[in-house]
Parts: C-alpha cells; structure tokens; sequence
C-alpha cells in the first residue's frame, strides 16, 4: 500500500511542479518578488497537503518561539527534499543557500533566484565565501530570512557530514543569530527514496546562537546543537512509528 500511494504521490508532484513552474512561476518573472514569495508559499502548502492526504505524512513544529522576526540565520539539518520545501511556509521572505548549477536550470533557476535563493559556488573557495557574504548581508537588510545546510547535501538518518565554512562565515560577519534547526524527515522520506512513509515528520527549532562567539566555539555550539537534537527526533519517532 505504501508503494502505491506513493507512486500517486511522486506522480502527482512531478506534474503538478512542472506545470506550476512552466505556466505559474514563469510569468511571475515579471512582477515584483512579493508575489513570486507568495506563490512558492502557495506551491508548498498544496505539495503538503496532498503528501497528508495521499500518503499520511505530515509534520509538527516544536521550539516554534525560537523563530525570530528581524535578520536571523537559520541552520538546518538536512536530510530529505522534504526539507526544501518547509520553510517556504514556516517563514517570511525565505532565501536558501542553494548550490549555483541548481539557479542554472531551465525555467527552475530563474524562478528559485527571483524567490529569493542567493547561489554559491564551492569550488571557488575563499571568493565564494565573499560573495555569499556580502549578497546574504544584503538579503539580511531586506528583511529575509537566511536558510542554510551547512553540511551542504541530504544526510541519512544518524549520519553526519563535514559542516562546511559558509554557515561560519555567515554568523561572523553578518551580526546576525543563528537558529539551529533539528529534524527526523529522513526516516520518512529519505534521500533518492521512492517510498514515502507515513507518520509525522519533527522539526525542531533551537535556541539560537547570539552574535559574538569565535569560528571555533560557535561551530561546536551549533553542531552539538543540531545533532544531538536530531539523534533525539529520530530516537523519539522510531519509537512512535515501529514501522520505521
């Protein structure tokens, strides 16, 4: 049964995605960006919905006084692209870190950077760092809220990766705090995975991390943070759902 009402699932999200993106989110190139914000928001809250309905999956939010109006960084967990799609409706005026092939897309790229996405290229190292930088402080006085992987790619659950430079230089130069965020949506959609699982997905806001700590501490702080909250979530969910 799970095959199948995931097949519906995947099927209907392919369809429904490209012709929203081609015949929707194209034309909204040529308004102001509000509207583009409104209409990824619009996107995702239906994708959710029909993820409820068809597969039973859904999703809790716990720490919710942890999201902060003003310049904030929020530092995420990540394992699914489930991930990429919540905080479109969780917060206002997202900007995701994404990688910069991925705003080189037909139609998809032109339509991620007028929402808001700020493109990074890791191969160029230190200038990468700059510009990420200056566009994201940029970004931070407009009033967005900066969402970054800092591990830089899909985890599965109870693995961790290397936690790349950018959320560091991020925190030290933009003088804004940075939420950690925790998250178990990889035992129900995990990464590559056909299979969509049922049950409700945890994400989790953490205390944030002020402005003022050196690279080394405030890596250690934020680290600790996510990961032990994520072995938590993931703890906590397998003994909910045994089927998991």
């Amino acid at each position: 049964m799970s095959a199948l009402r995931s097949l519906v699932f995947n099927m209907f999200m392919f369809v429904f995605t490209s012709l929203y993106i081609l015949f929707f989110l194209c034309p909204l190139l040529l308004f102001p960006r509000a509207y583009m914000t409104w209409a990824v928001k619009a996107w995702a809250i239906i994708l959710f919905g029909v993820l409820k309905r068809v597969v039973g999956l859904d999703y809790r939010i716990t720490g919710e006084e942890n999201i902060l109006t003003g310049p904030v960084i929020y530092s995420s967990k990540h394992q699914s692209a489930w991930d990429t799609a919540v905080f479109l409706i969780l917060l206002d005026k997202p900007a995701y870190i994404v990688k910069e092939e991925l705003t080189k897309l037909p139609f998809y790229g032109p339509v991620a950077q007028r929402a808001g996405a700020i493109s990074v290229n890791r191969d160029l190292g230190a200038t990468a760092l700059k510009k990420l930088v200056r566009v994201a402080r940029n970004a931070l006085d407009d009033e967005n809220k900066i969402i970054i992987f800092p591990e830089g790619t899909r985890t599965t659950p109870g693995e961790k990766s290397a936690y790349l430079p950018g959320v560091t230089a991020l925190y030290r130069f933009s003088d804004a705090p940075v939420v950690p965020v925790a998250l178990n949506s990889g035992l129900f959609w995990s990464r590559r995975s056909f299979i969509k699982k049922p049950g409700v997905i945890t994400i989790e806001f953490l205390e944030p991390i002020e402005p003022g700590l050196d690279n080394k501490k405030f890596m250690e702080k934020m680290e600790n943070a996510i990961e032990t909250a994520t072995e938590r979530l993931i703890a906590e969910a397998k003994e909910e759902y045994p089927h998991l």
